[in-house]
């Protein structure tokens, strides 16, 4: 997690995570990502308007990275945020220094809105700058076909 400012981790067990689940719903939740029966990361949804959803992603198992499934995945997510659950607008933010992520996001048709510089410190005590984003439905360039 140290790519997006946790060099420490998150600080939670499987068990406290486990319990954090319960409590998702159809606005708010949590979707293990799994590859052949084992999972490697994690997405989420969150609504934050009447019409506008906020979404993240984590590939944590490194073997995994740059491989497209990250762009595969948030394509299939994307597609029912807008054409299922009728959201006009996706929202995110990454950190500055995850520069894999703003590719894939880039490419998705994210477009930039703002680098929030120095506006949070990670475990270290170190700032840290954040970029947000955000995609309409014509601006989506679907992957998963």
């Amino acid at each position: 997690m140290a790519h997006a400012g946790f060099p420490n981790g998150i600080g939670k067990t499987a068990c406290e995570i486990a319990e954090d689940l319960k409590e998702d719903n159809d606005e708010d939740r949590r979707l293990i990502i799994e590859l052949d029966k084992r999972p490697i990361g994690e997405m989420s949804y969150g609504r934050v308007g009447e019409d506008t959803v906020e979404i993240g992603i984590k590939i944590c198992d490194f073997s995994e990275h740059d491989k497209g499934y990250g762009k595969i995945l948030l394509s299939m997510l994307i597609i029912s945020l807008f054409e299922d659950m009728g959201y006009k607008k996706v929202i995110l933010d990454t950190n500055a220094n995850n520069k894999r992520a703003q590719h894939v996001y880039e490419e998705l048709g994210f477009r930039k809105l703002q680098v929030r510089e120095n506006s949070w410190r990670n475990q270290l005590g170190e700032l840290q700058s954040s970029i947000d984003y955000e995609m309409y439905l014509e601006d989506f360039v679907n992957f998963a076909k």
